[in-house]
């Protein structure tokens, strides 16, 4: 019983950070631009360190090096999924799905919830999904909604230095390519990363509390409902899979069970708005989908742990 009230316990504290960044950001202790700092702060400085921090702590195995090959097939079977469900659609209908149905959140919220809850090989194996997941995110998903759209592809250089430009990306590679050498980093680096790395989580909360904002209109519900009922039935059992039946330590498919129950990404808007789509909606599946992933992540923590 101790066990339950200390994963509620520290899901509540979760929780209340998020509501903080938005209340705060109601009462006008933070404003837009300080959305966009606390982002930068995150993606630039906590995260690549906590990424430093948790790898410096593992002993690589192989066999995690495949949760790469997890993350972009997640992708791409949830892209597929989005364009088959939109086949009678047009093709902007089509475009929407497949962007917002693919992408996790992982670095900004699915990682303070492996940190907090799982050891350094649960970090480790959430990290190497997450550098798969972020090469579909952060070009290649883009790439194929834009062919569908009909408007042609960015080049494979742009796709691949946005991919680079990416510090937790960079971070991710440098830091399996030394473990796999079994290269360690000074003491003092170590140290610095962890004392900074330890902020992530709280940081990462409190952005998603002050970017969360749902402005939809009644005609836009029924497809929010559409797109939410298949992202998270399916992330229901890809995270049974995956804790039943995957060939893993207990730690990593733990780890993949929670990955799969986290929210969309947080670029969906974004690319949605790039390629004239609805971005009022896909903004508001962001924010929602932070909410059930919240109730999941704390339901799934609660059966697992």
């Amino acid at each position: 019983m101790t066990g339950l009230f200390s994963v509620l316990a520290r899901a509540a504290a979760f929780v209340l950070i998020i509501v903080t960044g938005y209340l705060l950001k109601k009462k006008g202790f933070f404003h837009p631009s300080d959305f966009k700092l606390i982002s930068q702060i995150v993606i630039r400085i906590t995260l690549p360190c906590a990424i430093i921090s948790n790898f410096s702590r593992l002993s690589m195995e192989n066999s995690l090096l495949f949760m790469c090959v997890l993350g972009l097939l997640a992708n791409v079977f949830m892209i597929g999924v989005g364009y088959g469900v939109s086949l009678k659609d047009r093709a902007q209908g089509r475009v929407f799905n497949m962007i917002n149905l693919s992408g996790y959140n992982v670095g900004n919220f699915t990682l303070p919830f492996v940190q907090n809850f799982l050891g350094p090989v649960g970090f480790a194996a959430t990290s190497l999904f997450d550098a798969g997941n972020a090469v579909m995110c952060t070009g290649v998903t883009y790439t194929v909604a834009s062919i569908a759209a009909g408007k042609g592809s960015p080049s494979i250089k742009s796709v691949v230095k946005s991919l680079f430009s990416s510090l937790p990306f960079d971070a991710y590679v440098v830091m399996t390519v030394l473990a796999i050498l079994g290269i360690s980093l000074p003491e003092v680096v170590v140290s610095y990363a962890q004392t900074v790395g330890n902020a992530n989580g709280f940081l990462a909360l409190l952005m998603l509390g002050i970017g969360f904002e749902i402005r939809l209109k009644k005609d836009q519900t029924a497809r929010l409902l559409k797109v939410l009922t298949l992202r998270y039935g399916i992330g229901l059992l890809m995270a049974a899979t995956a804790y039943k039946l995957l060939p893993f330590g207990l730690e990593v498919r733990q780890a993949l069970a929670l990955v799969a129950l986290g929210p969309v990404s947080s670029v969906g808007p974004a690319f949605t708005e790039r390629l004239g789509g609805d971005v009022e909606l896909a903004s508001a599946i962001n924010s929602i989908s932070i909410v059930i992933s919240i109730v999941m992540i704390t339901c799934a923590l609660l059966i697992l742990l």
